[in-house]
């Protein structure tokens, strides 16, 4: 299912829509009989929990406001028949008669309750409350989940006032639950069996942390969860080995004019380095709203020593302090200072290259674009490590990979959410749906590496961009790594594919040095 009309990422339809098709996943994967079902049926009752309280307490009292109050009854009796098959499915085990049965009635159930929702409540909805309220409640509906119980409780009262009361309780029991139980420990984990065993460590080890979900936080609150690249230190010491990062010759932070003020930068410098060498911009990830140089940190150290170039990283401006286009002002801006003085830095400013992960790799191809407009040196070579490339919810792995983990959808439109907060617009601009770039804008762009991954909600889009580069006449190598996740890239000192992707995008680097200089527009 889908919806079939229009919505912003912040809206609560939207935001519904992207549970639904998370949990639709986690149902086929319990149907193929692959991956770990224990985890996925606790991953699924822990979602169908904080989703239905909050529909509950948002979205059906508005429902019944705005003159609908049989409709709203009618969803929380399917409601009620979902949390008791749930109650079911935690006190039996996979593969018992009873287990398989109530399973299979859930999932029927929930198909059923999801298609009437999607076709006729939540169009209604939007009709009699109007789109400025849709989006209110979408706030309201992230808030609702951050307090909701983690389980179900088929015996409690529905109602938002029942809700009121019993919930604070509810979600003291429930929370001594998942730590007895050891459930809080799997619930951030990809338990599908699409990953290969390196990429699955890291996620149980990032899942093991337990990471509150970061699709229904505040910013600040998500900033401070564990992330990925915590899990990655996890293995190494579980494994004894250092957790000291990568030596490279030298790293120094900076700042330079920016558009907003100044603008922190680091800079990476190889060891034994002579002469001028060539530079990389490298641009992190994170949404826009998450992350920092910090946490792409190995990522930068990786590319110094197999490259043997510096690495300038900026540490742009975030949503939703600061919203679309800041990020993106800040990395041209970075762009154009290492040019302009790439001499002072012991870099050549003939040799620049660009490449950035997930929303990195959006301001890294932007920037090349920006630059051809302006009829500016370009870099000489691009690696978009899994970008964004438009604002859409677009191709295929939007929904085989809508449950995937660190980056499932609901993440993503979270993301979408704070970063263009204030100006929707902002997802339509040919800086962020680089896939609205026509082949005459694109004609003439810096040799590109795009590299993808099976399980990440933007794998579709990234490969969709490649293809528009190279029939532009961009050359263009893609690769996707099948067995792993978004993020996987920094995570080589763990992960053999890692290791791979970096040597990859090093001799795209290399190579673009020695026989690329850089373009003019124009």
């Amino acid at each position: 299912m889908a919806l079939s009309y229009e919505t912003l990422p912040g809206d609560v339809d939207h935001l519904i829509a992207d549970d639904h098709a998370v949990v639709e996943r986690q149902f086929q994967h319990l149907e193929a009989g692959r991956g770990d079902r224990r985890v996925l049926v606790d991953q699924v009752s822990f979602e169908l929990a904080l989703h239905a309280d909050a529909e509950e307490i948002v979205v059906y009292p508005a429902m019944a406001a705005a003159g609908e109050p049989d409709e709203s009854e009618h969803a929380r009796q399917e409601h009620h028949e979902m949390k008791e098959l749930l109650v079911k499915l935690h006190d039996s085990q996979p593969g018992e008669a009873g287990f398989e049965q109530t399973l299979a009635t859930l999932i029927a159930a929930v198909r059923h309750h999801v298609a009437e929702e999607e076709r006729e409540f939540l169009p209604r909805l939007r009709q009699l409350v109007g789109a400025d309220r849709m989006a209110g409640m979408g706030k309201e509906f992230l808030a609702a989940k951050r307090t909701a119980p983690t389980y179900p409780h088929p015996k409690a009262p529905s109602s938002r006032a029942g809700h009121k009361l019993a919930d604070p309780a509810a979600l003291v029991v429930d929370k001594v639950r998942d730590m007895a139980s050891g459930r809080i420990k799997h619930l951030a984990t990809d338990p599908s069996g699409h990953l290969d065993p390196q990429a699955q460590r890291i996620l149980d080890a990032f899942s093991g942390l337990k990471p509150q979900p970061f699709e229904i936080l505040t910013p600040d609150q998500a900033r401070e969860q564990p992330t990925p690249f915590d899990a990655v230190r996890r293995i190494l010491a579980e494994d004894g080995r250092s957790t000291d990062p990568e030596p490279v010759g030298s790293v120094e932070n900076v700042t330079i004019p920016g558009p907003g003020g100044d603008l922190p930068v680091r800079i990476y410098k190889p060891r034994d380095a002579t002469g001028p060498v060539p530079v990389v911009v490298w641009i992190h990830g994170g949404g826009w709203v998450l992350f920092t140089v910090d946490s792409y940190d190995a990522s930068c150290r990786g590319l110094v020593n197999k490259t043997g170039a510096i690495v300038v990283s900026p540490e742009y401006r975030r949503a939703p302090e600061h919203v679309f286009p800041a990020a993106h002002d800040d990395v041209l801006a970075t762009f154009r200072w290492v040019r302009a003085n790439a001499g002072l830095i012991g870099g050549d400013p003939d040799r620049v290259a660009i490449g950035g992960e997930s929303v990195g790799g959006n301001m890294a191809a932007a920037t090349c674009w920006q630059l051809k407009q302006a009829g500016e040196p370009l870099p000489v070579a691009q690696v978009l490590v899994y970008p964004l490339t438009t604002g859409e919810q677009f191709g295929d792995s939007m929904t085989d990979a809508a449950d995937a983990r660190p980056l499932n959808r609901p993440l993503l439109s979270w993301m979408a959410m704070h970063a263009f907060e204030g100006v929707p617009d902002g997802a339509r601009d040919p800086r962020v749906d680089l896939l609205s770039l026509d082949a005459t804008q694109l004609k003439g762009l810096p040799p590109a590496l795009v590299i993808t991954d099976e399980r990440d909600v933007l794998r579709s889009q990234g490969e969709e961009f490649a293809r528009h580069l190279q029939a532009a006449g961009v050359p263009t190598t893609l690769t996707c790594y099948d067995g792993v996740m978004h993020e996987f890239f920094g995570a080589a000192a763990v992960l053999d594919k890692a290791q791979r992707a970096q040597q990859e995008a090093a001799q795209h680097l290399r190579e673009s040095f020695q026989t690329g200089i850089p373009a003019y527009a124009g």
